[in-house]
């Protein structure tokens, strides 16, 4: 019998390749996936992509889009509140794993671990552990294409966002910048890989400082002009 599972998504490239990994696992039934957005600016929590580009990944991924509105500012105890309501909705669907594209960070992996005990969904991991480097170059070589769409700029310059996350922009990182971005340093939004069915045509648009970080506007791209 096969596992009934949501992923949770982020439109970043370690949960489009932590749902690669359960798109070849037998034992796995992907049943949709599961994203949070910002109720104020109608675009995803970290990543700021706008809730048309979600939907179409959806799209590419052939499976069901569950939003989660979070509101602006949005404390512990509402997130909370939020996403047990949101769990709940899984078991009625028979959901019984969630899966997250979580790397390294024991601290995020246990509040995950922590928020789902006594719910009847297990959090599941695919990438956990595996050598940061490796998988970068893991998910390029696999067809990932993703732009980076948020920067820390306390520790990346703000030429960085924007870009596609390649071999190049790798190359690029200061020291201690982890490849994959796992401490924050950034977030991406994938448009082509694997895991989906079709390329999410897609281009860059203005740049913005807001809350700390500086984001790059991606929409999709208009085909029609000359």
């Amino acid at each position: 019998m096969q596992k009934p599972t949501y992923i949770s998504w982020s439109t970043g490239k370690d949960s489009a390749w932590a749902t690669y990994q359960l798109q070849q696992d037998s034992s796995v039934s992907i049943k949709g996936i599961l994203c949070t957005v910002n109720a104020q600016f109608k675009r995803t929590a970290m990543h700021a992509v706008r809730i048309d580009l979600l939907q179409r990944q959806a799209a590419a991924l052939n499976l069901p889009l569950q939003l989660l509105e979070i509101p602006y500012p949005c404390n512990n105890e509402q997130y909370l509140e939020i996403m047990q309501k949101a769990n709940d909705a899984l078991v009625e669907k028979g959901v019984e794993y969630l899966c997250f594209g979580d790397l390294f960070l024991e601290d995020v992996r246990q509040y995950r671990i922590d928020n789902l005990k006594n719910t009847g969904i297990n959090p599941v991991f695919p990438l956990w552990q595996k050598d940061t480097s490796e998988l970068a170059n893991e998910m390029i070589q696999g067809g990932v294409k993703a732009i980076v769409t948020c920067i820390d700029p306390k520790v990346l310059d703000k030429r960085f966002v924007g870009r596609e996350y390649n071999h190049q922009f790798i190359a690029d990182l200061p020291n201690g910048v982890d490849p994959c971005g796992e401490n924050g340093e950034f977030h991406t939004f994938v448009y082509q890989g694997p895991m989906f069915q079709q390329t999410i045509e897609v281009e860059v648009g203005d740049v913005v400082e807001r809350d700390g970080f500086v984001f790059a506007d991606v929409s999709l791209a208009n085909l029609n002009d000359s």
